[in-house]
């Protein structure tokens, strides 16, 4: 079993060290470099194919919370945008296309939203371990799938704020021999550590205590799901199972968004998610349209052909 965090850490880094100067993962990372010295790619296997994204959901969640993520979903899944709104989440995804271009692989992935599955009344518990959540993430579809483990805000997992807002994995399947499968696990941060999980919509517990912004879809909690869900499946795409393109320790890589730490628009910097879109009427930020009138806030994707992180906006 491989699992790969999202790292919180290497956030609360950056927002601390900004007092005095940029990380030195951060200058790194803007330097002209080549880029394969930058983000090596180990010569894994990327994802590829139709993928069938299920979400399971761990907890007590509302249907209007199902809704924000599912609809991310669907807007990710769609390879015709079904919104002329620009930028849009489908335009977000295709930075993705150049890590498959460097790899010398058709990208022939293609998302499609599939069975969502409740687990009410917490099968596992209140407190779960890696272990747990990938029992949990067992419960869906273990060929040609991404299984999402969703818990929510009043469940306790290893390393979640401490250390993670959420990971990505894979593991070997129980069902098919020789084969794995992909997962990902993204907690609801809204009661135990919104600021760490949920900013740039909560004050940070690190760095310069500027307002919060408002949130999109009206729900902290989730609209931090939704940003950790999106890094960590532009992670599962590009390593999904911890050979393929990723910078430092296997263990704990730098990938695709999370080596991009708070970056969300253009003149981005530790403690400011730079500068972005904003409804005129709520006065929600955001950098993204989806489908069904929705507006995100997504993370920054690395660029491997540019060695910068790429923003919408």
């Amino acid at each position: 079993m491989a699992s790969f965090a999202y790292s919180l850490l290497l956030f609360q880094l950056v927002i601390v060290i900004s007092l005095f100067h940029f990380s030195s993962a951060a200058r790194r990372l803007t330097q002209d470099q080549d880029p394969s010295s930058i983000f090596q790619y180990h010569n894994g296997p990327l994802l590829t194919g139709k993928i069938s994204i299920n979400l399971i959901w761990y907890g007590k969640f509302k249907p209007s919370q199902r809704a924000i993520v599912s609809d991310f979903i669907t807007a990710v899944s769609s390879t015709h945008p079904t919104t002329t709104n620009q930028p849009s989440v489908s335009t977000w995804w295709k930075t993705t296309d150049k890590y498959y271009h460097i790899a010398k692989t058709p990208n022939s992935l293609s998302f499609s939203l599939d069975k969502q599955i409740l687990d009410e009344n917490y099968s596992l518990g209140k407190s779960l371990t890696t272990q747990k959540i990938v029992q949990i993430a067992s419960k869906g579809s273990q060929k040609d799938a991404i299984n999402v483990v969703l818990t929510a805000s009043d469940v306790a997992v290893d390393g979640f704020c401490s250390s993670r807002c959420g990971t990505h994995g894979s593991s070997i399947s129980s069902r098919a021999k020789r084969s794995k499968f992909a997962y990902i696990w993204v907690g609801n941060s809204e009661t135990q550590c919104p600021g760490q999980c949920a900013w740039p919509f909560h004050q940070p517990i690190y760095g310069p205590q500027s307002p919060p912004l408002i949130a999109p879809n009206n729900d902290v909690g989730m609209e931090g799901m939704v940003m950790n869900l999106a890094s960590l499946l532009a992670g599962t795409a590009t390593n999904p199972f911890g050979n393929g393109f990723f910078q430092g320790p296997k263990d704990a890589p730098l990938e695709a968004a999370s080596a991009c730490p708070g970056v969300y628009g253009k003149g981005s910097y530790p403690g400011y998610a730079g500068e972005l879109l904003v409804d005129q009427t709520s006065g929600a930020s955001y950098n993204a349209y989806g489908v069904n009138g929705r507006k995100y806030l997504l993370p920054a994707l690395f660029d491997p052909l540019t060695s910068t992180c790429s923003t919408l906006v």
